[in-house]
């Protein structure tokens, strides 16, 4: 089971404080190591001072290897120095020959060596133990000790349990501690803030696109959007556009499929009426029934050729065809319409690689010759030629018929604007117009004059190669 995506303000919260809890934890550590150092710098002090008050009380007695130090240093000595009474000091005095002078003689002997350069004028040296269970901090001071009888080096060791230093850096840490919480608190609140703000553009897309109607696809429009947001707001309204378009036409094909079927079809029913009265011969009946038909299935086909020029425009990418093959492949089917209306036919074409697909380019073909035949005088001439100047192909179908009317120009690209009453369903120049829109080409009607007068149509379709049309 596939886990649901984050939403952006998570990813931003989490983002931006789990770095600052991270921070937060490794600085409250380190602060608590530096107050430990920093107590053990102060209470250092305390056993040097111990140590060195102890060493001042020391003598000798006896010369030479007979010398000793005498342990005159009682405990009492260094009550002064306990600041707490939770806290114990213990000492331990080793003589010149590292025998027990005074002290606890069970206190661990030091096996460390003085430092190169210590911080105090004096041979000492701090560490850290253990004693009688309890950890412990020592310092060790090599104390010069002489008499006018003989002189030595002792060791003098005081260690200190760490309960005041522990209770010393932990109250330096909640001192700091709770004015690193505020201050966390503050960022947290200043980060939620931040996000609420940041993301409230998001939200409000949101619902405002979750609250529109059905069938509203105007364009979202959302001033306050950030710039982050406006690639997704013009593709949003981008696909709002293609949408709208889509659906327009879907309602106009409805509509106009509505209209235009049921003329044909109330025909139809009168007819087949008549012909049940007797009204008509039978045969001649069914030649009109046969003709009305006829008219209806062409008019059907029509608009689903026209419905499917919108189909292909959402699918994209086309394939590579020849168009001057799909020419003299529309020429042949029609060949017996060309017979029949006598006509002076002629063909010319050179290769025309364009990207399409192949059943746009021979509905375009087929509509344009149809009307072609259709408008030639009987006997008249008809030529197809296909030429190419590198960049376009075009396509000019030459008729002998009788030109067209200027006030018919402008509105023969429309659907169901037929040039002549009764001379088709007016979806023929509708559909070219549609495929040549969407091969990003043109389409032109234009009058052929000679001799002052006109002597036919020049249909001209200009098409991007394949490789200058835009995929």
């Amino acid at each position: 089971m596939s886990l649901a995506p984050r939403s952006l303000r998570s990813q931003l919260l989490i983002g931006i404080l789990v770095p600052l809890l991270i921070g937060f934890t490794i600085n409250t550590t380190s602060l608590y190591r530096q107050a430990l150092r920093a107590a053990d710098t102060a209470y250092d002090r305390t056993l040097l001072a111990s140590a060195k008050s102890i060493g001042e009380q020391l003598q000798v007695e006896g010369a030479g290897d007979a010398a000793r130090v005498l342990p005159t240093v009682p405990y009492s000595a260094l009550e002064a120095f306990e600041a707490d009474v939770r806290s114990r000091m213990y000492f331990k005095v080793s003589g010149f020959h590292g025998e027990m002078v005074t002290g606890f003689e069970d206190l661990p002997p030091w096996r460390g060596k003085l430092p190169n350069k210590g911080p105090y004028a004096a041979l000492v040296d701090f560490y850290d133990d253990t004693y009688r269970g309890q950890p412990v901090r020592v310092a060790v001071l090599l104390q010069p000790v002489a008499s006018h009888e003989g002189r030595g080096m002792t060791t003098i060791q005081v260690a200190e349990t760490l309960e005041l230093r522990q209770t010393l850096a932990r109250q330096i840490l909640v001192d700091t501690l709770w004015r690193q919480a505020a201050l966390l608190l503050v960022l947290v609140a200043a980060v939620l803030w931040v996000v609420q703000r940041a993301t409230r553009p998001v939200r409000s897309l949101s619902a405002q696109l979750r609250d529109r109607a059905e069938n509203d696809l105007a364009p979202v429009s959302a001033p306050d959007a950030p710039r982050e947001l406006q690639p997704l707001l013009d593709a949003l309204n981008q696909v709002m556009a293609r949408l709208a378009h889509l659906l327009e036409h879907q309602k106009r094909f409805v509509r106009d499929s509505a209209h235009q079927l049921r003329t044909p079809l109330a025909v139809l029913k009168t007819q087949v009426q008549s012909a049940q009265r007797g009204d008509v011969d039978p045969a001649q009946a069914l030649r009109e029934v046969g003709h009305t038909v006829e008219r209806a299935t062409e008019l059907a086909n029509q608009m689903l050729a026209l419905a499917k020029v919108e189909q292909l425009r959402q699918q994209g990418d086309a394939p590579l065809v020849d168009w001057a093959e799909i020419a003299r492949a529309v020429a042949l089917d029609l060949g017996a319409l060309i017979a029949q209306a006598q006509l002076d036919f002629e063909i010319a074409t050179v290769p025309a690689p364009v990207r399409a697909h192949e059943w746009a380019l021979r509905e375009l073909t087929r509509n344009l010759l149809h009307n072609a035949i259709r408008h030639c005088r009987e006997g008249g001439t008809l030529a197809m030629r296909l030429v190419s100047d590198g960049r376009t192909a075009a396509l000019t179908i030459a008729d002998s018929g009788p030109g067209l009317a200027p006030e018919l120009r402008e509105h023969l690209f429309q659907p169901f604007a037929a040039g002549e009453r009764g001379g088709g369903s007016g979806l023929g120049l509708a559909i070219c117009g549609e495929i040549v829109r969407t091969l990003g080409g043109s389409i032109a009607l234009d009058d052929r004059v000679s001799g002052g007068r006109i002597a036919g149509l020049d249909a001209t379709v200009r098409v991007p190669l394949a490789d200058n049309q835009a995929r």
